[in-house]
């Protein structure tokens, strides 16, 4: 007799730790995710701004499930969802697998979310992904670039304003990021620019900065924040963004246009797609930011066999931040441990607050766990303990380690490469359209008509079962 197969979509916080959460468990695993790699998310401005490569914040999957035996790991983008017959269906480089399951985990995770106005995305990236941390470098680094290359002094001070949209953690942290490279780290690499004469505004709709973390905390984070140069913009809304800048509107009426080159939209997340799949098939509702309504036990109404976790999941307001998908990954992996030994779990799933971080400058950072608040040097050292312990693997400890030291001890950047292709790529495959259809072995030019040429590409593309 076959054992229960558990398909897990998805390879970030929710999706690893749910797999390896059924290390010990009597099930087969299958996890499907559209990239190689298991992202540490909140890192990712370190490697948009030159401090860390992609590697130490995205070790391959493989590699950190190479031991547990009962996991299969698929590259695969998960195209459809049939809950009524228990399949998945996925596609990766023009193969196409149809997944059978008797358990599903959906931990897909959210993307960025421009509301309502997905056309900012073309002038403003967002940053959830090696993707948009690599095209974000390029236009940062790209910026400055350029602006030494112009005599015009309108045209220089343009380039040389940084827009970020969004005070949350991400926001801020980039924010300081960008002010802190261009105060420090590139003050004397260029000629005709002075970097430290640049712009870096950060832009949000309420009414102060990290909200999450109270009154006293989100005053220190401002005042920090000024302190090192950055504007601070509170009460404005963006009402359009094209290639030269932004407007914005504030809550008293008035309007403010901001010429700017790069814009980083840090500003609201959009749950994954397979989520509203998922509705429309069963008796689960969806939130205005697309996040599917669970049971208590994350489960998804009339389908005890499907859970949605993590940043998919509307339960509770639960934030949408790494510690509850871990810790309903968790969950999950061990209601179903419970279900195959015939011991069920019926206690719902509570979410433990383990508190939240975010770093503001060198040496300076915000915690709050609990009643207890720090600033400062020692907030920053909290905040650094606790992230390289959460990176995974000793390699990327190690490496992310004498990455920090030079940037922290030096204020010099190891990771200032960038290409032309990293800064046009994502707009460019955007551009090619539906007729864009990548194979291992590259691509066929869209404008081809061969018919011969077309069906040898296209070849079968029925599902292949697993």
């Amino acid at each position: 007799m076959s054992r229960p197969r558990v398909v897990i979509i998805g390879s970030g916080f929710g999706g690893l730790f749910s797999a390896k959460a059924l290390a010990d468990a009597d099930v087969d695993i299958i996890l499907v995710a559209k990239t190689t790699h298991h992202l540490f998310q909140p890192l990712l401005y370190q490697v948009a701004t030159g401090i860390l490569s992609p590697g130490e914040i995205a070790p391959p999957t493989r590699e950190i499930l190479k031991d547990q035996k009962n996991v299969t790991v698929l590259l695969s983008e998960v195209t459809a969802i049939d809950v009524e017959n228990k399949k998945v269906e996925a596609e990766a480089l023009g193969t196409v697998s149809s997944i059978s399951y008797d358990y599903l985990i959906v931990a897909a995770g959210a993307g960025q979310s421009y509301f309502g106005n997905d056309h900012f995305a073309v002038f403003a990236p967002g940053m959830k992904s090696i993707d948009d941390a690599l095209e974000l470098r390029a236009r940062i680094f790209g910026s400055l670039e350029v602006a030494e290359l112009t005599s015009d002094q309108e045209e220089r001070e343009r380039l040389m304003t940084f827009v970020v949209v969004g005070a949350g953690p991400t926001g801020v942290e980039m924010a300081g990021q960008i002010r802190e490279l261009t105060l420090h780290t590139v003050k004397d690499d260029y000629r005709r620019i002075d970097p430290r004469k640049a712009r870096v505004i950060l832009l949000d709709g309420a009414d102060r900065v990290l909200p999450p973390f109270g009154e006293h905390l989100s005053g220190k984070a401002k005042q920090t924040l000024e302190k090192l140069g950055v504007e601070v913009k509170l009460g404005g809304l963006v009402t359009d963004v094209d290639a030269n800048g932004l407007t914005v509107k504030y809550k008293d009426g008035t309007e403010e246009r901001i010429e700017a080159a790069c814009k980083v939209w840090a500003a609201g997340v959009q749950a994954s797609p397979l989520a509203k799949m998922i509705a429309d098939q069963t008796e689960a509702q969806i939130d205005r930011a697309g996040r599917l309504e669970v049971q208590p036990d994350c489960s998804v109404p009339g389908h005890p066999e499907v859970f949605v976790i993590g940043d998919m999941m509307s339960l509770d307001k639960l934030p949408g931040v790494a510690q509850v998908a871990i810790q309903s990954g968790q969950y999950v992996a061990k209601k179903i441990v419970g279900e195959v030994k015939g011991q069920p779990v019926v206690t719902p799933f509570k979410y433990f607050d383990k508190g939240s971080m975010a770093v503001i400058s060198k040496f300076g950072a915000v915690v709050k766990i609990g009643r207890i608040e720090m600033t400062g040097f020692v907030a920053w050292l909290a905040w650094l303990g606790l992230h390289l312990v959460t990176l995974t693997g000793f390699k990327a400890r190690i490496t992310t380690l004498a990455h920090w030291t030079i940037a922290f001890v030096s204020n010099a950047r190891s990771e200032r490469v960038t290409t032309r292709q990293q800064l046009v790529s994502r707009l460019a495959v955007k551009q090619l359209g539906d007729a864009y259809q990548p194979t291992i072995t590259g691509t066929l030019d869209p404008t081809v008509l061969d018919e011969r040429v077309d069906a040898r590409n296209r070849r079968d593309t029925r599902p292949q079962e697993i």
